[in-house]
């Protein structure tokens, strides 16, 4: 657990920060048009939020050896104001374990009875998800391009960022990305994400590096203008690519 200099207290995720993390996380990506435009217009944020608290327990437990995930807590409230996902290598406790043969591990969600993991599956499976399909060509596009970068090479992901909305500004995804740098430098591994134009400055801030773009229009589903990803780099202590 660590408390950066804006008091926000990083720390792992449990199961049980489901609700919250589903509130945060759906709060935070309801104010991209590019994202609201997967969604039937007549879908509330509310509901998507309760059908996330259905499908998060499920999706912390899930894929523990290589999976981290950890929030931003206001430690005078104890409310959570941030949420950040990574991915590590596959074999890294083998390569750069922690303790208990753990990488990372306070990161890492605690593992739950077999019993809860029946019913998180099941929770999840009675949740509505149905963004529209025909979008997917987007991210297929996307991620043709990240994969080609990382083929080959050996990096953590940070796959996933979100600060709820009444809260940016504030320095937690800053603390957030931090944190997982640190470990990151600890065992001497880079770092690569693909970023949204919305956190493009704090990683230019963190030392990484645009590797590549993808530039898409919207027009053809029904939206405005161009949508950018940015797959970027930031090497061991920042080091330039």
């Amino acid at each position: 657990m660590s408390q950066d200099k804006f008091q926000w207290t990083i720390t792992h995720c449990t199961v049980a920060d489901a609700p919250a993390l589903a509130h945060n996380n759906m709060s935070a990506f309801w104010t991209d048009p590019s994202w609201r435009l997967l969604w039937p217009k007549d879908i509330e944020l509310s509901y998507l939020i309760d059908q996330c608290s259905l499908r998060y327990p499920r999706s912390l437990s899930q894929n523990r050896q290589t999976m981290r995930h950890q929030k931003a807590i206001d430690p005078t409230t104890g409310e959570v104001v941030g949420y950040a996902r990574w991915v590590l290598p596959e074999g890294l406790d083998q390569n750069a374990a922690g303790r208990e043969g753990v990488a990372w591990p306070d990161a890492q969600v605690p593992r739950i009875p077999q019993e809860e993991e029946k019913e998180f599956e099941k929770r999840a499976l009675s949740a509505w998800w149905s963004p529209r399909t025909d979008m997917g060509a987007m991210d297929d596009q996307i991620h043709a391009i990240a994969d080609r970068h990382v083929r080959g090479k050996v990096y953590i992901e940070l796959d996933y960022l979100a600060v709820h909305p009444s809260r940016k500004g504030q320095g937690i995804a800053t603390a957030l990305v931090r944190s997982g740098l640190a470990f990151a430098d600890s065992i001497g591994v880079p770092v690569q994400t693909i970023a949204f134009h919305a956190a493009r400055g704090i990683y230019d801030r963190l030392g990484f590096k645009e590797v590549d773009r993808v530039v898409q229009r919207l027009d053809p589903y029904g939206g405005q203008g161009e949508y950018t990803t940015y797959f970027m780099v930031r090497e061991v202590c920042g080091a330039a690519i």
